[in-house]
């Protein structure tokens, strides 16, 4: 196939591109700068300049593909207001993808996150969360995952909370850099809520068997690690930094810190069954030796 990749040149996406020409596909990555282009085709992708707000853009790149992974999303949690800008403008994008899949029956498949579950792990089965922060993500999804009736085989790649390669990515990334910013290894409330995790280049091949073989409407777990305790993960990163570790205050998060005080386990039961997915590199623990002092 010819895929259509967003955000190919991130942690994740370089390993999904990696993955899917490996495997006998083809790439148009989009490229917001020419920086991104140049990894691009570095990394044997052929590039389309553009961004997600780019609308048309997105339809052109939709439109000379066999199928479309949409893996960019800002990274601006600066303040309630940047998050709520950067989950409209994925929305957007999103519906313009979808539109122009509409009809084709080619692949559509679109990041998601693991669901919280009061009181156990989250399943594929469990819908999207569509309130709190990040809420706006669920429903855009979930009118992807509607496009099944519209002749899309859409799906969605549900990814935790931490997405990790050489001790890098994800919320625990986002620790990391906290951490050496205060001084303190600090985690939430008691640190005892649990974070699910993968690492980037098995999320990769569950990206590459959805647009291969998921049936329209479906949703995966890229899920390895069901759920770490903040307080281990906050140990390990304080001794590989040499900081103290403790409790600090939600806040410290900004717009994150109630998603970051919860514990939301996750499960990829079903996932490993059902597409043959078999997660085989280090969890998240083991990589965070990687974090260089």
């Amino acid at each position: 196939m010819r895929v259509f990749v967003t955000g190919g040149t991130g942690l994740i996406g370089s390993a999904v591109v990696a993955e899917l020409l490996g495997n006998g596909h083809t790439v148009l990555a989009l490229a917001r700068s020419d920086a991104s282009a140049l990894a691009a085709e570095k990394a044997g992708a052929d590039p389309l300049r553009g961004g997600l707000a780019d609308l048309d853009v997105l339809r052109a790149g939709a439109g000379q593909a066999d199928g479309v992974i949409h893996l960019a999303f800002g990274n601006d949690f600066s303040s309630p207001e940047a998050l709520a800008k950067t989950v409209a403008e994925e929305g957007a994008a999103l519906a313009a993808l979808g539109e122009a899949l509409t009809g084709s029956d080619r692949p559509f498949v679109v990041v998601s996150g693991t669901p919280y579950v009061p009181g156990r792990a989250s399943t594929e089965a469990d819908p999207p969360a569509t309130d709190g922060p990040v809420g706006g993500r669920g429903r855009a999804v979930t009118e992807v995952l509607d496009l099944a009736s519209r002749g899309v085989r859409s799906s969605a790649v549900r990814l935790p909370r931490t997405v990790h390669n050489q001790g890098t990515g994800g919320f625990a990334g986002m620790l990391t850099g906290i951490a050496r910013q205060s001084g303190v290894s600090g985690y939430a409330a008691d640190g005892s809520q649990r974070w699910p995790a993968v690492h980037a280049l098995d999320a990769a091949v569950l990206f590459r068997l959805a647009l291969e073989r998921a049936p329209a409407g479906s949703s995966w777990h890229a899920v390895a690690d069901e759920g770490d305790k903040v307080r281990d993960i906050a140990a390990v990163i304080g001794r590989r930094l040499g900081l103290p570790v403790e409790s600090v205050p939600p806040e410290t998060y900004g717009p994150l810190g109630p998603i970051f005080a919860t514990d939301q386990p996750s499960s990829s039961t079903h996932t490993q069954q059902a597409l043959g997915w078999a997660p085989k590199h280090p969890g998240l623990l083991a990589d965070l030796e990687n974090i260089q002092p």
